[in-house]
């Protein structure tokens, strides 16, 4: 037992954190942080917090009762209610916040039920949904890491419309979509128009007069793919002439629209099941 006890304080955590904003969502503000000794003391957040623990645990005082959120939890916090922050087991805890702006969360609660909804409103019991926090989770790295705009943006969609649709106390009912094979075929139009010209979501919705959130679900339903897939596969498949033609992997994954070789070899990997260099 000691032993046990001594590797975890070897691995405890620091006391690290970094805000970061994205144009994505104007407003909005994420956190990437880890906390071994830090307590917060009791604040309140005008934005929904919706943080996901990826490691150790958090216990913190919410509506008069105490919670603990371990790894793979998502304790959200409603705007303008107190709480704090400590850690619940020894070595402390990492984890991942988006506070996002009321109007956003609303506006994505209207768009899945096609019409205007109650405000959206949360229990205080910790969200233990191990699929909801791999969408959240993956939404956080992709605005992060900033390389595919287009991406980020459904990941988010996709993590906050899932959030609503399970566990929002006024759920959303998802309004059902027909065919639109139109709207669908000048979406993939767009998407190929210049496959190195940075794209987000809302100007691909922007292009067949849809929100945001519908264009991205009826894409997605009509094309088996997310708009950012769909497009990275065709840029994959776009510079299979280039590599017979012997041009060097980095002007392909340039000329292609990928933000590096690395990022170009990852897609082309996962596609083709070996680099593009060997596949050559």
């Amino acid at each position: 037992m000691l032993g046990k006890r001594k590797a975890m304080t070897a691995s405890r955590f620091s006391n690290s954190a970094r805000y970061w904003r994205s144009p994505l969502v104007p407003g909005a503000e994420m956190l990437t942080a880890e906390y071994y000794d830090h307590s917060f003391t009791p604040h309140w957040h005008d934005a929904y917090t919706v943080p996901v623990i990826e490691a150790g645990a958090e216990q913190y005082d919410y509506r008069g009762s105490n919670f603990v959120a371990e790894a793979g939890s998502v304790p959200v916090i409603n705007p303008g209610e107190v709480h704090t922050g400590a850690r619940a087991v020894d070595f402390g805890w990492r984890y991942r916040v988006f506070y996002l702006p009321v109007e956003f969360v609303q506006s994505v609660a209207d768009e899945v039920a096609g019409c205007a909804q109650p405000m959206p409103w949360f229990s205080a019991d910790v969200i233990r949904d191990a699929d909801l926090a791999q969408r959240v989770q993956i939404a956080h790295r992709a605005m992060e890491a900033g390389a595919d705009p287009l991406g980020a943006e459904h990941a988010l969609l996709d993590a906050v419309s899932t959030l609503l649709a399970r566990h929002a106390g006024q759920r959303p009912p998802v309004q059902r979509m027909r065919l639109d094979t139109a709207r669908v075929n000048a979406m993939k139009a767009r998407l190929t128009d210049d496959l190195t010209a940075p794209l987000s979501l809302a100007e691909l919705a922007q292009t067949v007069g849809l929100s945001t959130f519908h264009a991205a679900r009826l894409f997605t339903r009509e094309t088996g793919l997310a708009p950012h897939a769909w497009r990275n596969q065709m840029r994959v498949t776009r510079a299979l002439e280039a590599l017979r033609a012997g041009v060097p992997v980095t002007e392909v994954a340039a000329a292609s629209g990928f933000t590096d070789q690395s990022h170009f070899t990852r897609h082309f990997k996962k596609t083709f099941g070996v680099p593009p260099g060997r596949w050559r």
